[in-house]
């Protein structure tokens, strides 16, 4: 720890170490708690954003923030809803989108119904983008999607489908590159700056908060987007939720990751089949 001598030659740590100390006890105590490992986050985000509460809750420091949040479940909840915040937007990984279109719909078009669970969906955009494809596909009237995150900011602003014209517009080549036919900008409805969700896309998804390492299944799935959320835990705790995602998936279910995640090394490996590996896409067969 690095320390400082006072005039009087005592010498006491530095302020920065302090804080940072007590930033790493906070992070350590939430990953004990929740699960969620924000230790390995950038130091400068996870500062602003407890910044943020700090100011909203008027405690002086850090100190006062870390003391009471190890004691308090309310504040300690809205601390993992801060740092849990994704960046997000429509058709993120566009290859991932097109790979669902030709590998995932020609199978769920064989069914009567259709289930599908975005587990983490933060904002929402990722949720949308796939009730778009699925439009698109002449699927939507038979499928029902459920969309949860730990974060209750971010399921604010994704089931009220409220996004702004600038959402839209930056992705609009993300939605062509992912097999768009027509224009993005027709799935929202233009009112000056805003752009909500046009009410066939929105009533076709539920939104609620789901906590991936504390919480049980909900019901059995066809599909599970699962996509950038595993590479925020450990080992132990990926094992723990694939095992919640297997026993919540249908047989011959159908598992989306993220594009930096993968099955491979975990206790459920063997319980699936590749239906498009370079898109993180899987089938479970037993």
């Amino acid at each position: 720890m690095k320390l400082h001598a006072t005039a009087g030659g005592i010498t006491h740590p530095a302020e920065p170490a302090v804080e940072d100390t007590e930033l790493d006890l906070l992070l350590e105590g939430i990953h004990r708690i929740f699960g969620y490992d924000f230790r390995q986050y950038a130091r400068s985000t996870i500062r602003r954003r407890l910044g943020e509460i700090r100011t909203k809750r008027r405690l002086h420091n850090l100190s006062e923030l870390q003391g009471q949040a190890l004691r308090d479940p309310e504040l300690l909840n809205e601390i993992v809803s801060a740092l849990s915040v994704q960046v997000s937007s429509f058709f993120r990984d566009a290859r991932f989108y097109l790979a669902f279109r030709r590998h995932v719909v020609p199978i769920l078009k064989t069914y009567p119904s259709v289930r599908i669970w975005h587990a983490g969906c933060a904002t929402g955009e990722e949720v949308y983008s796939i009730a778009i494809v699925l439009h698109e596909e002449g699927l939507l009237d038979k499928c029902r999607l459920y969309a949860t995150d730990i974060n209750t900011n971010a399921l604010k602003t994704a089931s009220s489908g409220a996004y702004t014209q600038a959402d839209v517009a930056v992705s609009e080549t993300a939605y062509h590159r992912a097999g768009g036919t027509g224009r993005l900008l027709n799935y929202f409805q233009s009112s000056g700056e805003e752009a909500p969700v046009v009410p066939e896309l929105k009533n076709r998804v539920t939104f609620f908060q789901h906590n991936l390492v504390t919480d049980d299944s909900f019901n059995e799935f066809h599909v599970i987007l699962c996509r950038n959320v595993l590479i925020y835990f450990d080992k132990g705790l990926q094992n723990r939720i694939h095992l919640l995602i297997y026993n919540s998936l249908v047989r011959l279910g159908i598992l989306g990751l993220g594009a930096n995640e993968t099955l491979h090394g975990t206790a459920r490996e063997t319980h699936y089949k590749p239906l498009e590996e370079t898109a993180r896409l899987y089938r479970r067969v037993d």
